[in-house]
């Protein structure tokens, strides 16, 4: 049977490397994987934050498709494809039974292939849409990173129009010029009245329907539109029915637009807002196994499945490692809440104290920091004191440099970086409502008297917050928590289980920095 031979070739494969770091896990993970190779039966894996920073996991997955005596896809992010390709394919083929043929590319390659094809999420999802033979069907596929799944199928089912689709609209219609042009400084005028944020983007308003509306009716005589013009006007049609039945049960795409504000040009952007109902028949064309980081606290992923489609699966999530694992977390009481007026310049206070404290340590400093203006002012007052050791969103910085950083600069760039011997997080990264992506979400779990902060703010912030800190966990660092709701909220209790394990700091002094130095350096 394949589960045990995977078992017994990969134990020995891990006797032999000596001197490599290890994961408790790898053989109970490559028998589950070559389980549902060999029953046709998808799984979800979660392997846990740090490992999922590390990486380590992967040997085990890897070894099962190598061993599988059938066709295999793994569907990884190019810098994964390439780690896979140097590093762990080459030290596993001179030891295991295989000797399989492996390709990489957009498509599989021909019909009588039988070996293994690296591809990336955007090219799987782009084939699996577009229906076709790019992909045939029944064909295992492993797909890994999953706790970015939703975003990348988001991804791929945007569609736009861009500033030069509008010349071409008035290209292919040139008796409704007129209107079409109208329209556009209709819409220009409109979207620049709206307040600035920092994701320059804006969930489309009732005015600004009311001018595509008159648009779309003035275009029906028109006999040939533009292929992106024909999407748009059919999704475009679906949110007026929606809008003129309100008690429609299906939930209507949502629509927003981007602005460039120094060029004055506008994009519209629009997408689904429910992914299940289409990603169902993606999942019965081949059994997959999903394997993620930290999805969710619970081992069914219950949430993460309901949102995505995925019905029938194993479940397993691997434990941490106990206390190895375990980060010092200060989390002050008396700080005030991100809402009130005075949140920032206590913040600011607070950071400049820990960094002033662990100024003598060696190692990195990272300063998470959601809010844009936020972040810009702490970098400077930190810049003025601690000079070019202050960077913003760079990679290349010194043994004690001190980053600040947004969200989602930290989660792509953390790999290359060190690990921080202090992180500091202003405040939750849970989703912002100024995010149209977010906030049509939220409209949609309203219009289903459902607990929208519970179903998906929170869960979306416990993952991001879980891997964020597992670079600190393989440092043993301190984590600063600075945003008084973990102890003055009801879900507060949610977020340090999620943060567990931890050791609770109730005071700052430098000697938590040197004693942090002194076990790391032991």
């Amino acid at each position: 049977m394949i589960e045990a031979e995977v078992h017994l070739s990969l134990h020995n494969f891990l006797r032999s490397q000596a001197g490599f770091p290890s994961w408790p896990h790898h053989l109970t993970m490559a028998r589950l994987v070559a389980r549902a190779l060999r029953l046709g039966r998808s799984a979800l894996i979660q392997v846990g934050a740090v490992c999922g920073y590390q990486g380590r996991y992967r040997t085990s997955f890897v070894a099962s498709a190598l061993m599988w005596h059938g066709p295999v896809i793994i569907v990884a992010q190019e810098p994964v494809q390439q780690l896979l390709l140097r590093i762990e394919i080459p030290r596993l083929q001179q030891w295991l039974p295989a000797n399989k043929s492996i390709r990489t590319g957009d498509a599989w390659p021909d019909p009588e292939f039988q070996g293994l094809l690296l591809t990336s999420p955007e090219a799987w999802l782009r084939g699996q849409f577009a229906g076709g033979d790019r992909f045939p069907e029944g064909i295992p596929t492993i797909i890994d990173g999953v706790d970015d799944l939703e975003d990348w199928v988001r991804d791929q089912l945007t569609q736009d129009i861009q500033p030069h689709d509008w010349d071409e609209l008035i290209l292919a219609c040139p008796n409704q010029a007129e209107a079409i042009s109208e329209a556009r400084i209709q819409l220009t005028h409109e979207l620049f009245q709206h307040p600035v944020n920092p994701y320059h983007c804006y969930l489309i308003s009732q005015p600004e329907i009311e001018i595509l509306s008159r648009l779309c009716l003035a275009l029906e005589s028109a006999r040939s539109l533009p292929e992106p013009w024909k999407q748009f006007w059919q999704q475009f049609q679906t949110l007026n029915e929606n809008l003129s039945s309100p008690a429609s049960a299906a939930s209507p795409p949502l629509f927003w637009a981007t602005i460039a504000h120094r060029q004055g040009l506008f994009s519209l952007h629009y997408a689904p807002m429910e992914l299940r109902e289409i990603l169902l028949p993606l999942w019965q064309r081949q059994p997959v196994v999903l394997i993620g980081s930290a999805i969710e606290p619970e081992t069914e992923a219950p949430l993460f499945r309901q949102r995505l489609g995925l019905e029938d699966l194993t479940c397993l999530k691997f434990s941490s490692e106990s206390q190895a694992e375990a980060i010092q977390l200060y989390v002050p009481y008396k700080l005030p809440l991100p809402n009130t007026p005075e949140f920032q310049a206590a913040f600011i206070h607070k950071v400049r104290t820990l960094v002033c404290l662990s100024a003598t340590a060696p190692g990195l400093t990272v300063v998470l920091v959601g809010d844009v203006p936020l972040k810009a002012q702490v970098a400077t007052i930190l810049a003025s004191e601690f000079g070019s050791r202050v960077q913003v969103e760079k990679t290349c910085l010194d043994e004690n440099g001190i980053l600040i950083s947004g969200w989602e600069f930290w989660r792509e760039h953390q790999r290359v970086l060190p690990a921080p011997h202090l992180l500091i997080i202003a405040t939750l990264p849970l989703p912002s409502l100024e995010n149209p992506l977010v906030a049509g979400r939220v409209a949609l779990y309203k219009r289903s008297h459902q607990d929208w902060f519970r179903l998906y703010l929170l869960p979306a912030a416990l993952n991001e917050l879980q891997r964020a800190i597992a670079p600190v966990r393989e440092s043993q660092g301190i984590v600063a928590l600075l945003d008084s709701r973990v102890v003055n909220r009801s879900y507060g209790a949610q977020i340090l289980s999620a943060l567990s394990p931890l050791a609770r700091i109730n005071y700052l002094d430098p000697s938590l920095f040197s004693n942090t130095d002194e076990e790391n350096s032991a």
